[in-house]
């Protein structure tokens, strides 16, 4: 017989002797004594159980103590927990009324078995301050206090931040021994641990409890099997810190913007006070990153991005159209100046009419050699001309008739673009109120959005 195999058979024997006698306890001494504690020390490394086919019973409970952080980004979650182990040490059992009343003891946990109790979502070691002792009962039934940090991952949605209610699990199980070992139950109903939890949690932190859930199932790995308890344990965020930190100035720039379409775009460079204000809302949302996600208010940076394309597009159509002077298409006329203008409720200078099609442009060359018989001047006072029948035109009048007609020509040239820059001014102005009042539709029904989120966190229970 090896040495191994003898110190087997040698423990298997004390084994043996514990189970046939219980903890010995001497005359005048409170307690078992510590020779018989030491027996059972000494198979530490050995479940206690008189018949090893039967599986030790774990019991767990929990209180969510708080909630320390929850990084979106990462999907992580941190919380604190008191987390409550019983289970039963067949060999630690003795007599109250032999040892001098004494019902209960401590020990340390290091010198007895302990069940291997995991959290399978786990992702960080724990931090947290170590429990070195547990209590162990008369009977045997051992109680274990710790407690946890858990940093564990989780699947966060922040879609509604920071009105958002997460869902996260704790699964509770033994990470070696399978049902043949260990199995576990847990010690309260769920409903008990939710409502001790949420006593500690009530005024402590950003977040609030909601309930916590949880059902026993069996874990299956190929041909093994493991006990297992899963804990849903729901709650929601605080938004007060979020509303007036985040939202309200938010709110703020947002309506300076909404207040820019005012500006005149035709004599105020409103491009340059947009980008001026999302140039200001970018550098608050970077001083403000630790406080939100990062894809949190992009809702917002998107809308002022539409308003500055809304206004590059007024932009063009005011100056770099009428600087080209060209005609206004006829659909434009219609479509724009007709259909959107009446859907809008547009209202025209009273001295100016809907444009609708140009009138066609009078001859402005002057026949100077077939001299009029009546000539306007700018003072609109008729001067006779002297010619005769067949007769030619001196050349000092053909030349100030030819003046007359270049003048004229400048005058219906400007008169012309004059016009056309008005049309293309009413065209501008028509665009720019159907896109405000878009934009005043898209930032209402994100306000709604965001008064619904509010008014479902609140409801919930």
């Amino acid at each position: 017989m090896t040495v191994q195999n003898l110190s087997l058979f040698c423990l298997l024997l004390i084994s043996v002797w514990l189970c046939e006698s219980k903890l010995q306890c001497e005359e005048g001494h409170s307690g078992p004594t510590y020779e018989s504690m030491q027996a059972v020390f000494d198979l530490q490394s050995f479940r206690p159980a008189v018949n090893l086919s039967n599986p030790t019973i774990t019991n767990i409970s929990f209180t969510l103590y708080a909630v320390l952080g929850v990084n979106e980004k990462a999907q992580i979650l941190t919380t604190f927990l008191w987390l409550r182990l019983y289970w039963h040490h067949e060999f630690l059992i003795w007599d109250p009324e032999e040892c001098d009343g004494v019902t209960r003891i401590s020990l340390p946990v290091k010198q007895l078995w302990s069940p291997d109790i995991i959290v399978y979502e786990f992702v960080d070691d724990d931090v947290s301050q170590a429990c070195p002792f547990v209590y162990v009962n008369h009977t045997g039934h051992i109680r274990w206090d710790r407690m946890l940090r858990l940093v564990s991952a989780c699947n966060l949605e922040i879609f509604s931040f920071p009105f958002d209610i997460q869902n996260c699990t704790f699964t509770f199980g033994s990470y070696m021994h399978t049902i043949r070992d260990v199995r576990v139950s847990p010690a309260l109903t769920f409903k008990e641990m939710s409502g001790n939890s949420k006593r500690y949690l009530e005024a402590s932190g950003e977040w609030e409890l909601v309930d916590i859930l949880g059902e026993t199932s069996i874990l299956q790995f190929g041909i093994d099997e493991w006990d297992i308890i899963t804990f849903w344990v729901v709650i929601k965020r605080r938004p007060v810190l979020y509303v007036v930190n985040l939202l309200i100035p938010s709110s703020f720039l947002m309506i300076i913007d909404i207040l820019s379409f005012y500006l005149p775009p035709h004599s105020v460079d409103r491009a340059s006070f947009k980008m001026t204000l999302i140039l200001g809302y970018t550098v608050f949302l970077l001083i403000m990153n630790d406080l939100l996600p990062s894809i949190y208010f992009s809702v917002c940076l998107a809308l002022m991005v539409i308003s500055l394309l809304e206004t590059v597009i007024i932009t063009n159509v005011l100056h770099h159209n009428s600087m080209k002077y060209k005609e206004v298409p006829n659909w434009v006329k219609i479509v724009v100046l007709k259909h959107i203008a009446r859907l809008i409720c547009y209202r025209w200078p009273e001295e100016e009419a809907p444009p609708t099609k140009h009138e066609d442009d009078k001859p402005n060359n002057l026949n100077c050699t077939s001299p009029p018989t009546i000539i306007q001047t700018e003072n609109n006072m008729p001067v006779p001309h002297p010619a005769t029948n067949g007769a030619v035109a001196p050349p000092e009048l053909q030349q100030i008739c030819q003046y007359v007609g270049d003048l004229r020509s400048h005058l219906r040239s400007l008169q012309k673009e004059s016009e056309l820059q008005d049309q293309w001014c009413h065209v501008g102005y028509v665009l720019d109120f159907l896109l405000f009042r878009i934009y005043l539709l898209l930032i209402s029904c994100y306000a709604m959005v965001i008064i619904c989120m509010w008014c479902i966190w609140i409801s919930q229970d």
